[in-house]
């Protein structure tokens, strides 16, 4: 049975953290087998991209290769590929069973060009913006220090309290590039909008998937199979909570 979401004071749906989490395990369960299957199959090509970048030791850095920069750099974008296609996948598959749908492997694997890399462009903005944050503090903590070596320490602290903010408020990030199909931009004013006025459920939320998968880790690490499925069908059920239930850009639409 779908839930509808509750208004809240604020006029966006409220986050319901419990039910959140009882849907996506919910969502998990009508395909188990295929969900870990997607997620073992994405695992081992992240592998395999690791080791075709290779390892650089410290002591070897001022003498890196053309083959080796090679290696990185291939690796290194089949990487972000391999990225990219899992988290569409599995998004795709939560959005369909959550919808009532039982998804298959097919669900999962077709690569889609277009939602791919509105999730890149959308994610590399905002890490640019973490990026800003930073380099930011770096500047104000270097010009404190020659005051006060103690003060160089709270442009940091103001820091961490930013991107803990940001990372709560775009915590549908993915879902929003995905499923909405907005630029970076407006993907990040419209995750503060809906997410500020109930910043404390968004961070509940993180925390018990948080749980979710230290649970995976203690379970012999074969655990994240689990975990991590579970964790992205609990997030979309909370972002079709909060956003919405419709597919505004046809990721189910099969190309």
């Amino acid at each position: 049975m779908t839930i509808s979401p509750v208004p809240s004071p604020q006029g966006c749906a409220s986050l319901q953290v419990i039910e959140a989490v009882r849907q996506g395990w919910q969502a998990f369960a009508r395909a188990p087998w295929v969900f870990i299957g997607f997620t073992l199959l994405a695992g081992v090509l992240s592998s395999l991209c690791s080791l075709i970048q290779g390892r650089v030791d410290s002591d070897e850095a001022a003498v890196v290769t053309t083959v080796q920069l090679v290696r990185m750099l291939v690796g290194s974008i089949l990487s972000v590929l391999v990225s990219l296609w899992s988290t569409t996948g599995l998004i795709r598959g939560a959005w369909s069973a959550l919808a009532g749908g039982k998804p298959t492997l097919g669900t999962f694997i077709r690569w889609d060009g277009a939602a791919s890399w509105r999730l890149f462009r959308n994610g590399l903005v905002l890490g640019i913006l973490f990026a800003a944050v930073l380099v930011v503090a770096a500047l104000v903590g270097v010009a404190a220090a020659q005051l006060n070596q103690v003060l160089a320490v709270l442009p940091f602290l103001v820091a961490f309290a930013v991107l803990i903010y940001l990372a709560v408020n775009q915590k549908f990030m993915a879902q929003i590039a995905l499923l909405e199909g907005l630029g970076p931009i407006e993907s990040i004013a419209r995750g503060r909008t809906l997410l500020d006025p109930q910043w404390g459920s968004v961070l509940l939320l993180a925390l018990a998937e948080f749980a979710i998968a230290l649970l995976g880790l203690l379970a012999c690490v074969v655990g994240l199979l689990v975990a991590v499925p579970v964790i992205l069908c609990t997030s979309t059920a909370a972002y079709r909570q909060v956003f919405g239930s419709e597919d505004l850009t046809g990721l189910l639409v099969a190309s």
